[in-house]
């Protein structure tokens, strides 16, 4: 295995615990807010982490592009189904969670 390989393995790695943590927070916090907010930010981050291993691991530049396109438009989507489900959410007044 070369440098590249080991680098893109990493990548991934890092992508997918960033995945695992989203997925935590989904579980493990308290409200509809925070559990959006945990979810979208690391699972954008562990998607670009993915994506830059992978991009490694491709030999063109339209698959380069095509990888980060896909990152764009998945980012874009995620922040507004986060959106809408945050004013739904609010629409219907589901509170905030606050420590008693």
């Amino acid at each position: 295995m070369n440098v590249s390989e080991w680098l893109s393995g990493i990548l991934v790695i890092v992508g997918a615990f960033f995945f695992f943590a989203g997925s935590v927070g989904l579980i493990r916090f308290p409200d509809v807010y925070s559990r959006l907010h945990a979810l979208t930010k690391a699972d954008n981050t562990g998607l670009g982490f993915i994506i830059l291993g992978l991009m490694i691991q491709v030999d063109t530049w339209t698959s380069i592009i095509k990888l980060l396109l896909i990152w764009l438009l998945i980012m874009f989507t995620g922040a507004t189904v986060c959106h809408l489900v945050a004013r739904a959410a609010t629409e219907i007044k589901i509170p905030v969670w606050r420590r008693k």
